[in-house]
């Protein structure tokens, strides 16, 4: 569920394959940048790469700076620690080998009570690599609009969009809400569809921003109303994309300084992040936060604790409960949508990224389980990849109850 792309850029990959190559030598460069060399992205558009490709580029893309460019999320001077926890038996449950190998896993940590019960590395992937989140960043970029409105940077979700966004008027969103903007509830059409290169998520970034606007914006404005606001849920990212242009345009920073400033340095992450940025210079706000999976479980624990960090509670009180509560109906039983998260009906909820990425959060069992992957495709449905972590997430909360039970 979920996704956005990204495109090279800049003197391109040959360029950088030679000066690396060049600079230090094939054996000096290490596994990561030799695998890189040895698959290069093909085109522009990470939606159509080999598994190959993406194997190498995923923990790579905020590394190429001339290709890509990405800001930085810098950490705090404190790291919040994540303390051993009994180890977590699921024996009975899965074949854990076998289930991470079909998942073409490179990271797996699991939570419970903010200790590491289960951490797991693969794909050549190791605790100090960074992933690419892909949509995982949605479920970040709406706790941004929390903290703003907490801040008094937002007044209301009630407010239309365009009085954060002034260039969307006379556009569509004329008439929609920020809470409409966050439940994916806008009416305007949108086309997801990750494998067709004419669908509006495989296009936004090639837009042309009119004279001082945001690109994201040029495309949003020239697209067609299909639905009244409020009455039909279609996933966007490109929504998303203008909920950090939002973010950015109530606060009057980069979401990227924003989230390190609210959440990443207060809380204690363990290491710096970065966001990549579309051609208009802005954060790909649905996509594209590169940090340690260790740090995504510690992005699901600040959830799971209330949003508090040293400096205190950064999100209204009434936030969370609605946040994570189904908002939406997304015609799939048993699921919902919330302010950018997936909501189950079991009271869980996730942050959910094209080719495996997730962050998946259960309150009744003070549970957390952050996952990188490179699945065979992007909704890892044509091989039953998705499928099978959702059940996986069931057999986590089996496990765990039968070890309450004991």
């Amino acid at each position: 569920m979920g996704g956005a792309q990204k495109w090279l850029r800049g003197i391109g990959i040959v360029g950088v394959v030679i000066a690396v190559i060049l600079g230090a030598g094939w054996v000096l460069v290490g596994p990561d940048w030799r695998a890189l060399i040895a698959h290069p992205p093909s085109g522009r558009d990470v939606l159509f790469w080999s598994n190959a490709q993406r194997d190498a580029a995923f923990r790579m893309m905020d590394r190429l700076p001339l290709i890509i460019e990405s800001r930085p999320i810098p950490r705090g001077e404190t790291v919040r620690p994540l303390p051993e926890g009994a180890p977590l038996d699921l024996s009975a449950e899965i074949d854990l080998d076998a289930y991470l190998d079909a998942q073409n896993a490179a990271a797996l940590v699991i939570l419970q009570d903010g200790k590491i019960r289960l951490e797991r590395y693969g794909n050549r992937f190791a605790p100090e690599g960074r992933w690419t989140s892909f949509s995982v960043a949605k479920s970040l970029t709406s706790t941004l609009v929390g903290a703003a409105i907490a801040d008094g940077y937002i007044e209301s979700l009630d407010d239309p969009v365009a009085k954060y966004i002034p260039d969307l008027a006379g556009s569509p969103y004329d008439d929609v809400t920020v809470a409409q903007l966050l439940t994916m509830t806008s009416g305007v059409a949108w086309n997801e569809d990750y494998e067709d290169p004419a669908s509006d998520v495989a296009l936004f970034d090639k837009a042309e921003p009119q004279p001082g606007a945001h690109g994201i914006v040029t495309y949003m404005r020239g697209l067609a109303r299909a639905h009244p606001p409020g009455e039909v849920w279609n996933y966007s990212t490109g929504e998303t994309n203008l909920i950090g242009i939002l973010v950015s345009s109530a606060t009057g920073k980069p979401v990227s300084d924003y989230l390190s400033e609210k959440i990443w340095a207060p809380y204690g992450m363990e290491q710096d992040a970065t966001w990549l940025l579309g051609q208009d210079g802005h954060e790909i706000s649905g996509c594209c936060i590169q940090a340690a999976t260790r740090d995504y479980a510690r992005f699901g624990q600040f959830i799971l604790d209330g949003g508090v960090t040293a400096d205190g509670p950064i999100l209204p009180s009434d936030w969370l409960p609605s946040a994570t509560l189904k908002q939406a109906d997304i015609g799939e039983a048993g699921f919902g949508y919330g302010f950018q998260w997936w909501t189950r009906d079991d009271g869980a909820f996730m942050a959910d990224g094209i080719f495996g990425q997730g962050i998946f959060i259960d309150p009744a069992r003070n549970l957390v389980i952050a996952s990188n992957a490179n699945w065979t495709s992007a909704l890892g449905l044509r091989d039953g990849e998705w499928p099978a972590r959702d059940a996986f997430y069931t057999a986590v909360q089996r496990a765990l109850d039968a070890e309450a039970a004991e």
